[in-house]
């Protein structure tokens, strides 16, 4: 099977989302949390690993995909352009705002209490950046949008480092980078207490404050959006910039680590803005390349065939998150007790989930191999049903 073509959509761009809703459900679901390898879970806090990649690629995603789809209403110079941009912010808007609201119906599952609802969440974010993205992009130039991603980071990395607030335990700090003790942490105090991480219940990260760079990421999606779209610059031409910017964005990010905010996905630096859109950019423009710019017919066709998993994941990316995070909780909310065969023994509450993990545990391998074989399996069930759809040609909007 090799990728549909689209006048709507590009091709590279549904594969780099699909590789990346792919990494995202094998990161969410290992078999057990004590046994993963060490680039399938975050940096305890500094720092990066090939899992914190994923989120910032997602916002970088959503803003190319905002340019390319509001194109018309862009470029619209008639007495109808106003009219047409406007009616695309609120559809962007609408979307925007059913994304957050799934995000939370997410948060939901399985407590089913309103007392224990965590407020943000990934998909609060990305429902969050849309929302202040959106107007930029349809109503502002692409410089401007530049100077709005730097403005953002700049007045997040001013805040974070000079303005004192109380931490935790209620001590005045400035500018101190650590868990619960920022200026992220004492909003999200402030304005969610007792509605944030479970695990860590004094900050959290998707919190509101450091949402600010994160829209940042969203705008330099957005401007490789804008250069995707010129036409005075050959497909090639494009594929080599965008790798010089990546390549920048990454000297960049390791300069801001060292002198200004070090990489941390938890309170999203700018120094973890810059570095993770570099690294965007050079998957993306290899992606682009393969599929859409190489000269050669035969390389883009054998690379189409061999991307189209994850062009299936792509082309709906958001229904398969949110499937994926609904059959996970559903796993764990299934339990049953087994019984115990002694009075000595204990009665235990034992889940599906658990049941699915003991059966792969038992396979002679070690336990940290059985953990990543079960985030394989699972993933792989929610590409038989991305297939199903890819085939019935079946594409889930909001």
């Amino acid at each position: 099977m090799t990728l549909r073509t689209s006048n709507e959509r590009l091709l590279s761009l549904d594969v780099f989302r699909g590789f990346t809703i792919a990494s995202m459900v094998l990161v969410n679901n290992p078999g057990n949390w004590l046994q993963i390898y060490a680039p399938l879970k975050h940096a305890d806090w500094h720092g990066w690993t090939f899992t914190d990649w994923i989120f910032p690629f997602f916002l970088f995603i959503c803003g190319v995909s905002l340019v390319l789809s509001t194109t018309v209403a862009r470029d619209s110079a008639d007495l109808g352009g106003a009219t047409k941009r406007r009616a695309a912010l609120l559809h962007v808007w609408r979307r925007s705002l059913i994304v957050i609201a799934i995000g939370l119906g997410l948060n939901f599952i399985p407590s089913f209490s309103f007392e224990m609802l965590r407020f943000p969440g990934v998909l609060q974010r990305i429902g969050l950046c849309m929302l202040v993205a959106a107007p930029l992009v349809l109503y502002v130039r692409p410089r401007s949008q530049a100077a709005w991603a730097i403005a953002l980071m700049a007045i997040y990395a001013v805040i974070e480092l000079l303005v004192p607030v109380p931490d935790a335990s209620g001590v005045i700090v400035a500018g101190v980078l650590e868990p619960g003790r920022d200026v992220g942490a004492f909003l999200d105090r402030a304005l969610m207490s007792g509605h944030l991480w479970a695990k860590a219940k004094t900050w959290d990260p998707e919190g509101l404050f450091s949402t600010l760079p994160a829209i940042s990421t969203v705008l330099f999606g957005a401007l490789t959006g804008h250069w995707l779209e010129r036409r005075d610059h050959a497909p090639a031409s494009k594929t080599v910039w965008m790798l010089l910017a990546g390549l920048a964005a990454l000297f960049v990010g390791v300069v801001l680590d060292a002198v200004l905010m070090p990489i941390n996905k938890s309170l999203w630096t700018p120094s973890y803005a810059v570095f993770t859109t570099g690294w965007a950019l050079l998957l993306f423009s290899a992606s682009y390349w393969l599929i859409d710019a190489c000269d050669s017919t035969r390389v883009k066709k054998r690379a189409a065939a061999l991307c189209t998993p994850f062009a299936m994941y792509g082309v709906n990316a958001l229904f398969i998150f949110v499937l994926s995070g609904l059959v996970a909780r559903v796993l764990g909310m299934i339990t049953w007790q087994v019984v115990a065969h002694s009075p000595d023994t204990v009665a235990k509450t034992v889940s599906l989930k658990d049941w699915l993990v003991a059966h792969i545990s038992a396979l002679p391998i070690a336990p940290i191999n059985a953990s990543l074989l079960y985030a394989v399996l699972f993933n792989l069930v929610m590409l038989s049903v991305a297939a199903l759809l890819w085939r019935r040609r079946i594409i889930i909007k909001l």
